[in-house]
């Protein structure tokens, strides 16, 4: 295995790139039942459409007290490498986003390394990282930097953002959601990471936090965490396309990036609504940024000539501009955000994974063919606050095989698996959220919720004894294997195209 650093004639060093590393694989799992949003605003007694129409929202999935951070991570992962024919040994790197919180000392990755006991591989770096719904994105960019550094032994990394989010009764409760979503990460991939296009802003805020470590509700600013949200938006947005237009620069190239250059954008959705605003709040930074704007009567930025000189901080409640955006912008957002919507208005706000559920429902309502060389940009928003926008460029090779066929492939069954859940009566919702309030901290702790109807494949809990140590099973089922990949570019990354550090050459673990 070459050293990912070679010395060049004069003396200097020069790095060599793994190619076209990011998302080779993911697999997306939520719970088996939901709850009508209709029909929660029937038995919470509010008006009709305040929930399917205001927040946008249709289904609500959760979890009863048989699930939990631990198992949702753990089926997942399992399922992700059992599809995929991921070989243990081929994992050289595992980290988990999540803002579920059920240990304040031992991660969920640990508790994921008994998938790793039975091949001995315990040559995993990574742990957990949270700061709310952000914590995904920032493991997504940790495995990223790995691969990308004297570190990687040429080994694929896996990713797995996962959360459960509930609240209290009253008006944030329809906001809430479940899931995970485990990334395999890896050289040739079918999602590729744009190298340097990236634009973070963080920021101290207290829009939404979780103080009380005896509760799994959080303490809302409704009002701050819009405004902190769009505010990220705005600086992310505007740090991407200024370093997106100098890399541009340096290729000879002078151009103006806006929404026109992405195929597709996707966002952390913690409502499907505040979604639409947001990429009319794209627009509107494209308006501040455009030279020549067209505020004619049917031209781009129609409705928008009073805003020329205001200033983004003092626009975020603004309606009126808020509703021209959204109007001068809803063409664009129909075809390049709309479908990343899916799983949000069916599942919920998933919290860490609710972005890559966007990127997921995207895949899955493409056809094949037509997502070959799109780039898609993503905003990934947590609250406190850590924020990113950054690109994805899709890959160009679709043939039967390839990383970016099995990909489409095995997210195209979404729909399916969706409309396979069982819908419960709101009422049955509410008597798991007061059994999750009662029982998530408890020890000596058996669950009662039924096993029967988990999908197959699920990891759930058995046991929490008098000490907190937690027992898991695993439904029994078929887990449908994804179609054969080529050696090159799943079972295992051959040694000739490995990266490898010298000083780590003699402790890799064999990919098998």
């Amino acid at each position: 295995m070459p050293s990912s650093m070679t010395q060049a004639r004069n003396g200097e060093y020069h790095h060599h790139w793994p190619s076209d590393v990011g998302i080779v694989a993911m697999e997306v799992y939520f719970p088996a039942q939901y709850v009508s949003q209709e029909e929660l605003e029937k038995f919470d007694g509010v008006s009709s459409g305040k929930y399917t129409i205001g927040l946008g929202q249709t289904r609500m999935g959760f979890c009863t007290d048989r699930e939990d951070i631990n198992s949702l991570c753990l089926t997942a992962v399992h399922n992700l490498m059992e599809r995929n024919r991921v070989p243990p040994g081929a994992v050289g790197r595992l980290e988990v986003g999540t803002e579920t919180i059920i240990d304040k000392s031992k991660s969920v990755k640990t508790v994921l390394m008994r998938l790793f006991e039975a091949s001995g591989n315990t040559d995993i770096e990574g742990i957990d990282t949270t700061n709310a719904c952000y914590g995904g994105t920032a493991a997504l960019f940790n495995a990223i930097n790995w691969i990308e550094s004297s570190s990687w032994d040429g080994r694929f990394a896996i990713v797995v953002a996962g959360d459960i989010a509930v609240y209290a009764t009253g008006n944030a409760r329809p906001t809430g959601g479940a899931g995970a979503i485990a990334m395999l990460v890896g050289p040739n991939a079918a999602l590729v990471v744009e190298r340097g296009l990236r634009g973070t802003h963080m920021q101290h805020a207290y829009d939404f936090y979780k103080p009380d470590m005896s509760s799994e509700y959080p303490c809302v600013d409704g009002k701050l965490s819009i405004q902190c949200y769009l505010g990220a938006l705005d600086k992310c947005y505007q740090r991407y396309c200024h370093k997106a237009e100098a890399a541009a620069i340096k290729e000879g190239v002078t151009e103006r990036i806006c929404i026109d250059d992405f195929d597709a954008l996707c966002f952390h959705t913690p409502y499907c609504k505040l979604v639409q605003k947001s990429f009319g709040r794209l627009a509107f930074n494209d308006f501040l940024r455009d030279p020549s704007p067209d505020t004619t009567q049917g031209g781009r930025y129609c409705g928008l000539e009073g805003y020329r000189e205001s200033k983004r901080e003092d626009t975020f409640f603004d309606k009126v501009l808020e509703k021209a955006a959204m109007a001068c912008s809803k063409a664009d957002y129909e075809k390049k955000t709309k479908p990343s919507l899916h799983m949000a208005t069916n599942v919920g706000n998933m919290y860490t994974p609710s972005l890559y559920g966007g990127l997921a429902s995207l895949i899955a309502s493409s056809s094949l063919d037509g997502l070959v060389n799109q780039k898609i940009g993503m905003f990934s928003y947590g609250s406190g606050l850590a924020s990113s926008f950054f690109s994805f460029r899709v890959s160009k090779d679709s043939s039967q095989g390839s990383p970016l066929y099995s990909l489409h492939h095995s997210l195209s069954d979404l729909q399916k698996r969706l409309e396979s859940r069982a819908c419960v009566a709101p009422s049955t919702f509410a008597e798991a959220m007061k059994l999750r309030e009662d029982t998530h901290h408890l020890a000596k702790y058996t669950p009662v919720g039924p096993t029967e109807a988990l999908f197959p494949g699920t990891w759930y809990l058995t046991y929490v004894d008098e000490m907190h140590r937690r027992t898991y099973s695993r439904t029994d089922g078929t887990i449908v294997t994804r179609p054969q990949q080529s050696e090159s570019s799943l079972t295992s990354i051959p040694a000739k195209k490995a990266i490898v550090s010298p000083a780590k050459m003699a402790n890799t673990v064999p990919v098998v």
